[in-house]
């Protein structure tokens, strides 16, 4: 039996009710126990003089037991036992709380080594309940591990070593020799057991990094199989190109990255017998919707139909708004189906679909519905991909025979994490913004300048123009009270700075139906100032919105920040954005700083990277991924060699269907069994 399938009871002193502590944790079998890594260590072999300890802080200490205990009774019946222990430099005092087996643990004239933080005061300095061990026999390095209430640290650390002790003597390892070889790895015997009980802090970092490196071969591979498994053949041909003929139709000149974004899906659709699944990746306002546009009007003239997803009922009338400009004077036929229609609506608008009466269908989520069914799908995009996880595009595609399926996403992703995250999917960047693009004018201001900002916007909103501004929490309460919050902030405008202006409210706990009446609202400039949460992130194209405003700037990612700021500069209108904090950190004046000198998406997304690590990308974002037990993306030189390895072993054996890959595809299958992309 694979020690992945033999319950975490099998380990002594774990019964079914501390079992179900475990699985709290992630960790149902002994093999999860093994995998479970540490999330730091104690140092045991870095111990400090006591003549040299500061108070607060945590040390370890080797020192004599140069008292016996006494033990007293306090209120409550508490027993509190006290102790000295000293070394050549001076003497603490030690103090335990209901442990009545201190003075046979701790024996007058020994050597020990003590762990805890230390206190000092005129009675000198002391230990509260500190960890010890015997000087002579102290592990150099103890694991820590994380921790659920009912569970120590103490029996983590027993059940890992006897997991790691139930390790068969030779362990099969799933990287093949040439990898390790090639790359200074360790085995995987010496990285497990260095990984939980290191020798000491070289041996700890080399396990570490064998391990990192496993885990991001195994996403690598496990991506790029999706991918080449997704390739199946599709019955959907288009032979002839129509995008031309479309362009011609547009009242402006596609930039060079469009066309050469249009051209790509042109390729995928026309010259391969497996279906698109492409990935179109641009800035705010670089001009996806004129490409999707193009690849419509090519998938409608080849004869099949088009399906157009986006994430909100506003975002999809605003798509269909603008491709019915485009369309106009073609007789292409455009269909608007979401959940807000009524029962009839719906039912007559699928009609069409069905018939065939209807050739580009933009919607909601209703598009998903099994109500709703194509007569001949040919392309299936998917807007601001994020938004939807795998299972949704999924079955979106499912509408139609292995049609085309086309995303689209606005968020930059640093390149190093492109094949990771969109691994299943070929990518075209959209790295250039159409001529005449606003540009915005980035400023960070401190707090005690809030006022002068207010008064510029009030200018802009006499102008006739709107603005946004964006706090970190909904209400008070939910954390620091020093943070803006949306609610108290927008009543506080509107009895204050703007009281004599529409201030409106926007925020992700609203129901869906008054979130899209406020915005809907904002567009139609019957609220001038919009008071949010970051849920405007992705929203409406408001042309006349000239200044994004966001409050306590320093809580948000650098990607986050981005996307804010291209709610903005959408139309004819010199645009704003002014980040407010009052934190004046080191890190804090570089990340705004950054926000200041550059508009590029993709600079910012790496800075972010370097600055925060991967949380933006990977928050509740995208779904569908595999939990990582200890690899870190902003890693990315380990990154860039597991990508490298990858390609290696795929050019050696496509499927990694060889024998000696099969612990590696048992590796694949374990990371991905948790994800909607089980690997099969």
């Amino acid at each position: 039996m694979s020690l992945y399938e033999m319950p975490i009871t099998k380990l002594s002193g774990i019964g079914e009710k501390r079992a179900s502590l475990f699985r709290k944790l992630g960790i149902n079998t002994v093999g999860d126990m093994i995998s479970y890594y540490p999330r730091a260590y104690d140092n045991w072999a870095c111990t400090t003089p006591i003549c040299e300890l500061a108070d607060g802080e945590r040390y370890v200490v080797r020192a004599r037991v140069s008292t016996p205990v006494s033990s007293t009774r306090i209120s409550g019946g508490r027993l509190l036992a006290k102790l000295s222990v000293s070394d050549e430099t001076g003497s603490m005092n030690l103090v335990f709380f209901n442990n009545k087996y201190i003075s046979s643990m701790l024996r007058y004239g020994e050597e020990y080594r003590f762990m805890g933080r230390v206190t000092r005061d005129r009675f000198g300095v002391q230990m509260t309940s500190p960890e010890f061990a015997a000087a002579a026999t102290a592990d150099a390095m103890t694991p820590v591990y994380n921790l659920t209430a009912g569970l120590t640290n103490r029996v983590l650390v027993k059940a890992a070593k006897e997991a790691l002790s139930m390790l068969p003597e030779v362990i099969k390892d799933p990287l093949p020799y040439d990898i390790l070889h090639r790359y200074d790895l360790c085995p995987l015997s010496y990285a497990l057991t260095n990984i939980h009980f290191p020798l000491d802090v070289g041996a700890m970092e080399r396990a570490r990094r064998r391990l990192i490196f496993e885990e991001l071969l195994t996403l690598n591979l496990g991506m790029r199989l999706m991918k080449s498994r997704s390739r199946e053949d599709t019955a959907v041909h288009m032979p002839t190109d129509y995008t031309g003929e479309f362009i011609k139709t547009l009242p402006f000149e596609l930039t060079g990255a469009q066309k050469r974004a249009v051209a790509d899906c042109v390729s995928d659709m026309r010259d391969k017998p497996s279906p698109m699944n492409r990935l179109i990746q641009g800035d705010v306002g670089s001009g996806k919707t004129a490409v999707c546009a193009a690849v419509c009007y090519h998938t409608v003239k080849n004869g099949y139909q088009a399906a157009f997803m986006a994430p909100t009922e506003i975002l999809a009338q605003q798509h269909f708004e603008t491709f019915s400009k485009m369309f106009d004077g073609t007789a292409v036929r455009i269909e608007l189906l979401t959940g807000s229609m009524t029962a009839a609506e719906k039912r007559k608008t699928r009609e069409r679909i069905e018939n065939g009466e209807s050739d580009i269908v933009i919607g909601t989520h209703a598009l998903l519905s099994e109500s709703t069914v194509f007569l001949n799908l040919g392309c299936a995009i998917t807007d601001e991909q994020h938004r939807f996880g795998v299972a949704q595009r999924a079955k979106l595609a499912s509408k139609g025979e292995h049609p085309h399926v086309l995303v689209l996403s606005a968020t930059p992703i640093p390149r190093t994490l492109g094949l990771i995250i969109y691994g299943d999917l070929d990518i075209t960047i959209i790295d250039e913004l159409p001529p005449g693009r606003t540009e915005i004018d980035t400023l960070y201001i401190h707090e005690d300048k809030r006022d002068r900002a207010l008064g510029f916007i009030k200018k802009q909103v006499d102008e006739g123009r709107q603005a946004y501004i964006v706090c970190p929490l909904v209400e008070e309460g939910e954390g620091d009270m020093e943070l803006h919050s949306a609610n108290d902030y927008a009543a506080e405008l509107m009895l204050g700075a703007f009281r004599d202006y529409p201030v409106g409210i926007l925020h992700g706990k609203m129901k869906a139906k008054e979130k899209e009446e406020v915005m809907a609202r904002f567009a139609k400039n019957e609220i001038a100032i919009l008071v949010a949460t970051t849920v405007v992130e992705v929203g409406v194209d408001v042309k006349n919105a000239t200044v994004m405003m966001i409050e306590n700037a320093e809580r948000f990612g650098l990607s986050t920040l981005h996307q804010l700021r291209g709610r903005v500069g959408r139309g004819r209108y010199k645009s704003y954005c002014i980040l407010v904090s009052d934190n004046r950190g080191e890190s804090t004046e570089l990340r705004l700083g950054t926000m200041c000198r550059t508009n590029n998406g993709f600079e910012i997304a790496d800075m972010d990277l370097k600055l925060r690590g991967p949380g933006d990308f990977f928050g509740n974002r995208q779904h569908g991924l595999p939990q990582l037990a200890i690899a870190d993306f902003s890693d990315t030189e380990t990154l860039a060699q597991s990508q490298e390895a990858a390609e290696y072993l795929l050019k050696i054996s496509p499927d990694l269907g060889n024998d000696a890959m099969r612990p590696l595809r048992a590796k694949i299958r374990q990371l991905f069994s948790t994800t909607e992309n089980t690997m099969n």
